[in-house]
């Protein structure tokens, strides 16, 4: 790959990981392993690109927090919850935000909401894009070295692979929201089974 062709690559990765969520990281971690790309630089690219969308998130959840409530009538009560329980944990909420499954949209939002300070919220989020961005990137380097102990040289598949991901993703993400994980991963950030009376309505 040529040198506008990889920093294309890193910041591709990084503007996508919000919406490709673990797919990013490991596909980075693919190339990485193919040698198209620098392990250290996807990891850095992915923890960038979704702490930025963390951050851009969390900013309009604090000056249009009531206008999101208003616009979104159906997310209202799932923020509201979010707000209660951020305002008890901003620490462990701030930490939470890349392993939040079903909470990674209305968490950052919550957390602007709350007025959370802007210190916490930048170094707990911070934190979490990072080590979420490590895991998976070398749990795609792995899964490449695997794949090509297996079946050979990794580069031809690369393709197959990244759909291969992309759709059990998308799978996983469907599956994960008919089981209602937002409400689950709110139980296990506040395991204090009272505090479901304090929730706002």
């Amino acid at each position: 790959m040529t040198f506008i062709e990889r920093m294309w690559a890193y910041i591709t990765l990084g503007a996508m990981g919000i919406v490709w969520e673990e797919a990013s990281p490991l596909i980075g971690g693919l190339a990485a392993h193919d040698r198209n790309l620098r392990l250290t630089s996807v990891i850095l690219a992915v923890a960038l690109g979704t702490w930025g969308a963390s951050m851009l998130l969390y900013l309009v959840g604090r000056s249009r927090g009531r206008w999101l409530r208003k616009r979104w009538p159906r997310f209202r009560k799932l923020i509201l919850r979010s707000v209660a329980l951020v305002r008890r944990h901003p620490w462990r909420a701030s930490l939470a935000v890349r392993f939040a499954y079903g909470l990674r949209l209305p968490l950052p939002l919550a957390c602007g909401v709350a007025r959370v300070p802007l210190l916490v919220y930048s170094i707990g989020s911070a934190a979490s894009c990072v080590v979420w961005s490590l895991a998976f990137s070398v749990l795609g380097w792995a899964l490449g070295r695997t794949t090509e102990t297996l079946i050979g040289h990794v580069r031809q598949w690369e393709p197959v692979i990244g759909a291969a991901l992309i759709l059990s993703m998308i799978v996983g993400f469907v599956v994960l929201r008919r089981r209602h994980v937002a409400e689950r991963t709110a139980k296990v950030l506040d395991p204090d089974p009272s505090s479901a009376n304090k929730l706002p309505g």
